[in-house]
């Protein structure tokens, strides 16, 4: 196997269980106003969210386009008009609250630092990001957290990764991979950065592009693969 030095996680669905912390800040919401989160407005609010979060990272959106339409779109549904910038700060603090780990999370990473140089890289509103990093114990294992609101480019534009290349002391691209679950950017965005790739595919879901450098479905399968 190629011997690595720098390692970057992507954080949603590759170490903190986004799901759980979109469910327990969806059904927060909805609790304050006294109204029903039924299924088909959840089903409907997540399909939603993912088509706008994937429009914002082909550039078609700006990230604040995104955050401020959302829920204004979703309580349409109910014939309600809101403030949209207020209910996505109101869902935000509810969704900092939950930091519910990918199983084997924190063992790997605890494993991993002693042996390589960890880095986060990560789509998304920097507060939120920090905090639920922060609240799950993972950051004191990180050299750096680099989030698209602050670099200014978001995954998986060649860009963002230029500007995290740059802030890494010593980095050797053939001596980098990125491990993440979503294939559209973090795969696609290692594939733009020529650098190695790890997908975590826990539900062995079929690949849309061309085929990552591994694959795994647990993330006990990377320690293997690393130690």
């Amino acid at each position: 196997m190629k011997q690595y030095q720098t390692l970057l996680f992507d954080i949603d669905d590759t170490l903190l269980d986004f799901t759980a912390a979109e469910d327990h800040a969806l059904r927060s919401l909805f609790k304050k106003y006294n109204l029903v989160l039924t299924d088909e407005l959840n089903h409907f609010y997540k399909k939603m969210n993912h088509q706008l979060w994937s429009s914002f990272e082909k550039g078609e959106i700006e990230k604040e386009q995104l955050l401020h339409s959302r829920f204004s779109i979703l309580f349409q549904q109910l014939g309600l008009t809101v403030d949209g910038v207020h209910l996505d700060n109101l869902y935000r603090h509810y969704l900092e609250q939950s930091a519910v780990l990918i199983d084997g999370a924190e063992q790997l990473i605890k494993q991993l630092a002693n042996h390589y140089d960890l880095y986060i890289v990560t789509n998304g509103v920097a507060r939120t990001q920090s905090i639920r990093l922060k609240n799950a114990g993972l950051t004191p294992y990180f050299k750096g957290v680099y989030i698209s609101e602050t670099i200014g480019y978001q995954k998986p534009m060649k860009e963002f990764f230029t500007h995290v290349f740059e802030n890494i002391p010593k980095q050797v691209m053939d001596k980098t991979l990125i491990i993440g679950n979503s294939l559209s950017s973090d795969i696609q965005g290692g594939f733009n950065a020529g650098i190695d790739t790890c997908w975590f595919n826990p539900k062995s879901t079929k690949s849309f592009i061309q085929n990552p450098t591994y694959e795994i479905q647990h993330l006990t399968a990377l320690a293997d693969i690393l130690l």
